[in-house]
């Protein structure tokens, strides 16, 4: 029978780490400039983007739709935003998505004690939000800096993971903030299902769809409202091309 989950909003949380009210300490830092760490965590990249291949590959069965939009921008950095349905997947696959570039995920800073991985999670290239207006600031100039050195920043707006949901939650106009602080295109990857011939877990495609662009006629406030609507409305568009519903989510009855 097909798995059921039940929820209250769409802030529920389905998938939680070991301390999901984990604070970032008051002397983190997002961005390192010794050349030893730069230097291990090219080479855990470059190793966790090898084993990638073979997780996305032979036990997802992703397939990227439509990437080649990408290749007019391999020389300038940009934003991708996503719907966020796989707890492992949604971490490698945008390394695939945008081969040419080194990614970077903004996430919960409960990530960073995900047993095993999470102390390496910086490393690879997440960018944990900090939870105090202090540190705010330092993250959005390390957001900021690596946008600047032209990589690809991943968000995942709808911040919780619901497994293999086949709809697009609300999106909060917060999450587009950096593309106009920073004046950057932007790009949406929408994770849609299929039922494959064999074996019970579907297969995904994942469609790229942009440039969508910061409209330098209005306010801040306003140009982050209108970039939110146009990427919300076009992933809502393509998450209609899922075909197979490998888990069901219901909204418990009042």
């Amino acid at each position: 029978m097909k798995k059921i989950n039940y929820y209250k909003t769409y802030n529920d949380d389905f998938v939680q780490s070991q301390d999901q009210n984990y604070k970032l300490p008051q002397d983190y830092k997002w961005i390192h400039n010794n050349i030893l760490y730069k230097t291990c965590s090219r080479i855990l990249y470059f190793l966790a983007y090898i084993l990638s291949l073979f997780y996305c590959k032979l036990f997802l069965h992703i397939k990227i739709k439509n990437r080649q939009i990408l290749k007019k921008y391999e020389k300038q950095g940009y934003f991708l935003y996503g719907n966020h349905t796989q707890p492992v997947g949604d971490v490698f696959s945008p390394a695939h998505i945008c081969k040419t570039k080194r990614i970077y995920v903004i996430a919960s800073s409960s990530n960073l004690k995900v047993k095993i991985i999470g102390k390496l999670l910086p490393m690879l290239g997440i960018l944990p939000i900090p939870d105090s207006t202090k540190k705010m600031k330092e993250f959005i100039k390390s957001v900021k800096q690596r946008i600047e050195e032209n990589n690809c920043i991943v968000i995942y707006p709808e911040a919780h993971v619901w497994t293999y949901y086949t709809k697009v939650r609300p999106f909060p106009p917060t999450s587009f903030k950096f593309p106009v602080e920073t004046n950057s295109i932007s790009f949406c990857a929408t994770t849609t299902y299929y039922k494959r011939k064999f074996g019970k877990r579907p297969g995904i495609t994942i469609h790229i769809d942009g440039p969508f662009e910061v409209d330098k006629n209005l306010n801040k406030k306003e140009a982050q409202e209108k970039l939110c609507n146009e990427i919300y409305n076009c992933m809502k568009n393509r998450s209609k091309e899922s075909t197979y519903e490998y888990i069901e989510y219901r909204r418990e009855n009042k």
